[in-house]
């Protein structure tokens, strides 16, 4: 008889867009071999869109259809997901997820930048201010799985990478990996 696999941990990096998230989560699963899942290019690849927002100039994501598409890879375990978005995920997903913050003036000119103008980059800035994710990752998870993690400058960017890596070998010496 073949010997189960434990599974690996399973990461929510979320935060308002220009914060960081697909920075930290790329370089995270090149250092940990775990599997790097973008949802928006999930979408994307898919076509798992219901329609389109014209005020914020995107895409609108079919939560049922990306949460299907997700469901054997996230019951399987080893993942990192990377998503502006948590509260639609089924809890049971994730064994710890982490909030990138930035401050706004220098989230403006991060999403500015990438060509986000009037509503959209409104929108963004606001949802930074309120810390809307945060408080949605808050409302939707155990508290002591949501960290908080601000994502200013490239020495914070390192400081997160090595922080959530150090999570990530902690959590497999627990769980004898």
């Amino acid at each position: 008889m073949a010997a189960v696999r434990p599974r690996g941990p399973n990461i929510l990096v979320t935060g308002t867009p220009g914060t960081g998230k697909t920075t930290v989560s790329e370089h995270l699963a090149q250092l940990t071999g775990l599997k790097y899942i973008n949802v928006g290019q999930l979408a994307t690849d898919l076509n798992l869109f219901d329609g389109y927002d014209n005020e914020l100039q995107c895409p609108i994501i079919d939560e049922d259809r990306v949460i299907d598409e997700m469901e054997d890879d996230l019951s399987a375990g080893g993942n990192i997901v990377d998503y502006h978005g948590c509260e639609f995920f089924p809890e049971r997903w994730f064994d710890i997820i982490f909030v990138l913050r930035t401050d706004n003036s220098i989230l403006y000119d991060r999403l500015e930048n990438r060509g986000y103008r009037g509503q959209k980059l409104e929108s963004n800035l606001q949802c930074e201010i309120f810390q809307t994710i945060l408080d949605e990752a808050r409302e939707s998870y155990k508290t002591e799985i949501v960290h908080e993690l601000q994502s200013n400058t490239s020495e914070q960017l390192e400081q997160n990478i090595e922080q959530v890596q150090m999570w990530i070998n902690q959590w497999k010496a627990q769980h004898g990996q």
